[in-house]
């Protein structure tokens, strides 16, 4: 199993196009590769129609998938002023990449029978190992797909984005085989003899003690505990050091959601899938989600470094040591240098992404499009116990 990640830059994609060809040649060898992601500046505009193309034509690829970024990662640098392209592209014998296009047309209703989905997905040679969903940020119905997906292959591992780079909604794109698609999301499903590890970093850590919900109406937060939401955040908030109650009075605050409504213990960082505060009306806390009474919650910040840390805790849990290349997707606000961090931990493994207009990836077992969040696919030959 062998994989090597490659970034370009250059205004003109026909010479990026072939600075990638020649160093995926001199690592890899000639021949087409088993698997190539793609990424590109979306500032190449119209010459995206023929980017799948000219890749194809110069490397060849059993499968290929891939989208624009506003930012393009690889594991030595990260390029956003620059137009360029990165990649990654592996050999696998033993496991099989396959990728589908789908649109929002295509997805079942919410009551259809799990073949309904099934048969939206690819062939694979065995049961699928892990998969990578992309979508487009205005069009695609990315929430619902998600569903569909975890309620199919509840215990399979997803991870993704949206693509980025165009606030025009037909200037970010897709890329599936040959094709440039404008809308809807591409799902690559890998099988065989692999192992599939995500690691989704959300950038905060929570500040305070959790609290259980008891009372709430859908995204509408009323109380906590018993105590009325005000009376709780003002609880949370006599309880923090100077340096955090600096913090908290000039940056928003996030609401930590538990993932597991049933775990006794005390929940940590990396049990809460956090989601944006979006204001106070009438006494609730309006949150970007829905909310389940007798769900824990507890509040949380986000700072400089909070972002670093969590990515490397969750890689380290992810066992990023024994990563043979990995793919990420990370959200466009964020800030420090995700792929460095990813370096320091893993270095020489091959990394390539993009910079998202958000990012997809598990919490507690359920798949979720998250935002400010580095989201990483992990890949190593092996056998998954």
């Amino acid at each position: 199993m062998e994989f090597h990640s490659a970034l370009a830059e250059s205004d003109d994609l026909e010479e990026a196009c072939e600075a990638i060809a020649s160093d995926v040649r001199r690592r890899l060898g000639d021949g087409p590769v088993d698997l190539l992601v793609v990424f590109a500046s979306a500032t190449y505009g119209a010459d995206l129609d023929r980017l799948p193309m000219i890749l194809q034509e110069m490397i060849g690829a059993k499968t290929l998938v891939g989208c624009t970024g506003a930012g393009l990662l690889h594991q030595n640098s990260m390029s956003e002023k620059q137009q360029a392209v990165s990649v990654l592209a592996g050999r696998f014998p033993g496991a099989h990449a396959a990728a589908t296009i789908i649109s929002n047309a295509d997805l079942p209703h919410a009551d259809a029978a799990p073949s309904a989905w099934r048969q939206l997905l690819p062939e694979t040679d065995g049961p699928p190992r892990g998969m990578l969903v992309i979508g487009e940020p205005f069009h695609c119905d990315m929430r619902a797909l998600l569903a569909g997906l975890d309620f199919v292959l509840p215990n399979v591992p997803k991870v993704g984005g949206l693509a980025s780079g165009s606030q025009h909604p037909e200037g970010n794109a897709l890329f599936c085989g040959r094709q440039r698609i404008n809308q809807g999301a591409i799902v690559l499903t890998l099988s065989g003899n692999l192992v599939i590890e995500p690691a989704v970093a959300q950038g905060c850590r929570p500040i305070g003690k959790p609290g259980r919900i008891t009372q709430a109406d859908r995204n509408r937060l009323a109380s906590v505990d018993d105590m009325p939401i005000k009376d709780f955040i003002e609880a949370q908030l006599q309880t923090l050091t100077d340096a955090d109650a600096l913090l908290a009075d000039g940056s928003p605050l996030f609401i930590g959601i538990a993932s597991d409504p049933f775990a006794m213990s005390e929940p940590t960082a990396g049990d809460f899938l956090v989601r944006n505060v979006l204001g106070i009306d009438d006494d609730h806390l309006v949150v970007g989600e829905h909310l389940s009474v007798g769900r824990s919650v507890q509040l949380h910040l986000r700072d400089g470094s909070s972002g670093l840390d969590d990515l490397q805790t969750q890689l380290e849990l992810s066992n990023v040591g024994l990563a043979q290349a990995a793919l990420m997707f990370r959200c466009i606000g964020r800030q420090g240098s995700d792929h460095g961090r990813f370096a320091s931990l893993a270095p020489n493994v091959p990394l390539a992404g993009c910079t998202c207009n958000g990012e997809i990836g598990p919490v507690g077992g359920m798949t979720h499009l998250h935002g400010y969040t580095a989201s990483c696919l992990l890949v190593r030959e092996g056998h998954p116990q």
